[in-house]
């Protein structure tokens, strides 16, 4: 790919907009090779999508930032309510001017504890949340929703997600006993557009009222899927692509039989994805894929076991045709075993999205969660919302053998930190003992960063059982982003360009 050079302040321009930090100097002489220096991003924003509109819903936040070296000494961060919600769920079109709430709905003390803060019923606002200084870097923030009964029982779990111009949800469905809502919050001055697109086995499905859905700043709107097309797919692939402005978006899909939960968006189209943390006692596990390009994909599918990397058996390969979505039934394909699915496209040229959909439990005591292909841990990636019991970490490395250290915050109403070290052996996945605080009280955070070795990708699972009725919600673990390159004044800025 051709790289074109950006002058130094056009590019240190659009880093300060970024990352709100960065140093205008006189440039040297043209040509002189410099170093990027890595230092913490000083604001970073995250949006909540709105919990259930079940009246017997609750629900939980869990706000936190690991202690950052070398992070501002000062700073803050807040949650606060956006607008009201639409009447008008299939167009999307919000109440008013969408004024932004005064009283924030939480807001943590310091980096390195976590903050809490709960509500119940089914009128609880999507929240806009921004962080600044020491509390930007790595800033996460778990929304948590138990429902006893009704559509979507269970344990529904969501990381509250940075805003964006693009995502892909494979693995949404328009069937008979499906709820389906695409959430999209606006946390800027002026109003998003977005279009929604609809992609099922025979390919786009006709639908005009996904077209230039306007998201009023400050505002968020859930849009019923089924109000978008006729059709009742099973499988479906969702496009959310914004025209003008940004948004945050989640998908929250409600099973009348099987419970729900969130399913967040797929990384980026790529020819090699991993989906870590499919609960070793799964029963039921689909792969839902699509391609955006022109050239259909043959996908290698593989699970990463304790022991190493193996072949599903009558799973070996998935074929998806370009711009349809594909689907595999892969049963109880980690039989009793900790396990994460690595997808390989024989052509790199065919870039693909995946998720699964993943059961637990059987007849009445059913329950689903997703998983989403997702980008690796990188240098630090950070869960909240733990507790002593019902907590299950997952990491793989499917590339090759890697040391990870795990650290257990502090506990939201006290304890101490503990970390821990792992060793991972290539090609396998393992359920680790993950430390808890000493004296722990209340919830606590988990934060994973690569020491050595190749790639690593990680997975968070939460268990709870509610007026009997056992649920589950998983939550993969992508790196934080805490960090920026930050080029020095005589560094050529197109090396930083991919």
């Amino acid at each position: 790919m051709n790289r074109t050079t950006v002058s130094l302040i056009a590019g240190t321009a659009a880093l300060a907009a970024v990352t709100g930090f960065a140093t205008l100097s006189s440039p040297q002489a043209a040509g002189t090779a410099g170093t990027a220096t890595e230092l913490p991003v000083e604001r970073t924003s995250l949006l909540c999508p709105s919990p259930s509109t079940s009246d017997i819903a609750e629900t939980s936040y869990t706000s936190f930032t690991p202690v950052t070296k070398d992070a501002g000494g000062d700073g803050k961060a807040a949650l606060q309510a956006a607008a009201e919600k639409s009447d008008d769920k299939s167009k999307g079109k919000s109440k008013g001017k969408g004024k932004k709430a005064d009283k924030p709905v939480l807001a943590p003390v310091e980096p390195g504890k976590p903050a809490t803060g709960d509500t119940s019923g089914g009128d609880a606002p999507a929240l806009v949340g921004t962080a600044e200084g020491k509390f930007a870097p790595g800033w996460t923030v778990q929304e948590t929703t138990q429902v006893a009964a009704g559509s979507g029982r269970g344990l529904q779990g969501v990381n509250c997600s940075a805003p964006d111009t693009e995502f892909w949800f494979p693995g949404v469905s328009t069937a008979a006993d499906r709820t389906d809502y695409v959430h999209l919050t606006n946390p800027d001055d002026s109003a998003a557009v977005v279009d929604i697109e609809l992609y099922g086995k025979d390919g786009a499905l006709d639908s005009t009222l996904g077209e230039g859905i306007t998201v009023a700043p400050h505002s968020s709107d859930p849009i019923l899927l089924s109000t978008l097309t006729e059709e009742k797919q099973e499988n479906l692939t969702v496009h959310v692509n914004v025209r003008s402005g940004r948004v945050g978006a989640a998908v929250q899909a409600l099973d009348d039989k099987l419970g729900g939960d969130w399913l967040a968006a797929s990384t980026d189209p790529s020819g090699s994805l991993v989906l870590p943390g499919i609960p070793k006692d799964a029963t039921a596990v689909r792969l839902v894929a699509f391609t955006p390009g022109d050239s259909d994909a043959d996908l290698k599918v593989q699970l990463a076991s304790p022991s190493g990397l193996i072949t599903p058996a009558g799973n070996e390969t998935l074929h998806v045709k370009a711009g349809m979505t594909a689907s595999a039934d892969l049963g109880d394909v980690t039989r009793g075993e900790a396990g994460s699915l690595v997808l390989t496209s024989t052509d790199a040229s065919a870039p693909v999205v995946a998720a699964l959909r993943v059961v637990r439990g059987k007849g009445d005591d059913q329950e689903t969660a997703f998983i989403p292909a997702t980008r690796p841990v990188g240098a630090r990636a950070t869960v909240a919302d733990n507790s002593a019991k019902g907590t299950t970490l997952s990491l793989t490395a499917p590339k090759g053998a890697a040391t990870v250290k795990v650290t257990a915050s502090a506990g939201s109403e006290g304890g101490e930190a503990v970390s821990k070290t792992f060793t991972l052996k290539a090609g396998t996945t393992q359920n680790v003992e993950a430390p808890v605080p000493t004296g722990l009280k209340g919830t606590y955070a988990l934060t994973v960063e690569r020491v050595s070795g190749g790639p690593v990708y990680g997975a968070r699972t939460l268990a709870a059982t509610e007026d009997g009725v056992p649920g589950f919600t998983i939550q993969t673990l992508p790196d934080d982003r805490g960090m920026v390159a930050v080029p020095e004044a005589d560094q050529d800025l197109s090396v930083l360009q991919k």
